[in-house]
């Protein structure tokens, strides 16, 4: 019988783990929390989004991030606006100031992990990235299944 691998799961966790340790030290620095930064995240490059499509396509639950957005919004990172066809709704869009502090941050986040990347022959981590990014953009339905 042939060695069995280890599940993702337990490969990928402790990876992600350290990864997001290694994150606090930058968001830190640059005054930002790990929601602040994937709001910012979810927000650039896309529509200007509703606070509630903005935390279901996050995974946060809607009266979570209302501080996260009210910080962000206090730093002049994000704008959030009425739907004209909604009073009860309110648009989310990034500002210049907060597209330049995310690839600011991106770019420090990156740097330090080139120190991991580094690990492995260029080949190879090209074939990780590749890899990595088209299972990351998968639908839960992909990675979960149907049962």
């Amino acid at each position: 019988m042939a060695s069995q691998r280890r599940d993702l799961a337990a490969m990928v966790a402790p990876l992600q783990r350290a990864l997001i340790a290694a994150e606090q030290p930058v968001l830190r620095a640059h005054g930002l929390s790990m929601w602040g930064y994937v709001v910012l995240n979810a927000l650039d490059g896309h529509p200007v989004r509703t606070q509630v499509a903005l935390a279901e396509s996050i995974g946060a639950d809607k009266s979570r991030i209302i501080g996260v957005l009210d910080e962000l919004e206090d730093n002049g990172l994000l704008e959030r606006t009425r739907d004209p066809a909604d009073r009860r709704a309110r648009f989310v869009g990034i500002t210049e100031n907060g597209r330049r502090k995310r690839r600011e941050v991106q770019d420090d986040i990156q740097r330090g992990e080139e120190r991991v990347l580094a690990h492995l022959a260029p080949a190879d981590r090209a074939a990780f990235l590749r890899a990595l990014a088209v299972l990351s953009a998968l639908p839960a339905t992909e990675l979960i299944g149907e049962k």
